[in-house]
């Protein structure tokens, strides 16, 4: 094969409150050539999300990207070249790669997606996103029918889908988001039954006036003082369900520098609050996927892409994560 030239994004600064562009650096090289065992994929898709900045800044559930390496970023990819047995020229694959056109990988951790998977859908409903929001609702949240189940980042990849699979529990659901636009795109395609703008209403009285019951599930996307005015209102018996904190993972004191308040609330209410990685459910990946897949082909489930074009814009695009401007899940699409 002809040598191949590779564009790519290098972490070059652990970031020090919210992410810059200035904390990757732009890098082009060329390919060397195949090794046995290994195989070439061309990067189709990549999946913004914002865990990766953890990866960025320290050891969290996997190492931290090291300074001067690729970005680190989950991917589909085709197989354009192999010389691993397990992969032919054509293959899509679903698996960890970076922020480039091309990745060289020993194919652990690749998993092979049927023939003519949309890429899009696959990074985002069906990757890692979707998983988390189905085992987080259902594993964790544990749903019932006529139960209130709040969830904040509501509009955004993993906390607008937890809602759609709430809903088809029966619950009554509500999402926390920013702005008019999100809230209205809950209200009118992803079937919440409301919707508070945290950016333009008093979170806290649009909670009681909304939940005179208590909140029986709260799906926590953004941790911060929105936890705790849910904790504040916590029905009997409530779950928590800690997905992520992303108020806090800018905060210049480090993510871990901002805690719950209200904590004591569980006792009182005998509540649970549960925090997860959803790779703790890896072996029931094939279950989501299909149960995902027929809801969403059943148009029970809605799948929001925001999508931006070019490796080029791979920074702004994860920033968009941390500033609020997406809706749906973030992706970067190469080819």
């Amino acid at each position: 094969m002809a040598e191949l030239k590779n564009r790519q994004w290098l972490l070059s600064a652990r970031p020090t409150g919210m992410i810059k562009e200035s904390d990757f650096r732009w890098n082009e090289t060329t390919l060397p050539p195949l090794k046995q065992g290994e195989v070439l994929l061309r990067n189709l898709v990549l999946s913004c999300d914002p865990t990766q900045r953890g990866w960025m800044a320290m050891d969290t559930y996997m190492p931290a990207v090291p300074l001067g390496a690729v970005m680190r970023a989950l991917s589909v990819s085709q197989v354009v070249d192999s010389r691993n047995q397990g992969f032919a020229s054509g293959d899509l694959v679903q698996g960890m790669t970076g922020w480039e056109d091309y990745t060289i990988s020993d194919g652990r951790g690749m998993q092979k997606l049927p023939p003519g998977t949309d890429p899009l859908l696959a990074i985002s409903l069906l990757g890692v996103t979707g998983l988390t929001a189905y085992f987080g609702v259902l594993d964790i949240g544990q749903p019932g029918p006529g139960q209130t189940f709040v969830v904040s980042g509501a509009a955004g990849a993993t906390g607008s889908v937890a809602g759609m699979i709430a809903r088809i529990k029966g619950c009554r659901v509500i999402g926390i988001a920013g702005g008019p636009a999100k809230c209205a795109w809950l209200l009118n395609e992803a079937g919440f039954d409301a919707a508070i703008d945290y950016k333009n209403e008093d979170v806290g009285s649009a909670l009681s006036r909304l939940c005179p019951g208590g909140v029986d599930i709260y799906f926590d996307n953004v941790g911060g003082e929105i936890l705790d005015l849910v904790l504040q209102r916590i029905a009997n018996n409530a779950r928590i369900v800690l997905c992520g904190g992303i108020s806090q993972y800018n905060n210049p004191q480090g993510m871990f520098g901002a805690g719950p308040r209200n904590y004591f609330n569980l006792i009182l209410r005998n509540a649970r609050m549960e925090g997860f990685i959803v790779l703790k459910f890896q072996s029931r990946f094939p279950e989501a996927v299909a149960e995902l897949s027929r809801w969403h082909a059943e148009g029970k489930i809605k799948n929001k892409l925001d999508v931006a074009r070019g490796l080029e814009n791979a920074p702004k695009a994860l920033i968009r994560l941390f500033t609020g401007e997406n809706l749906g899940k973030q992706v970067v699409q190469l080819a």
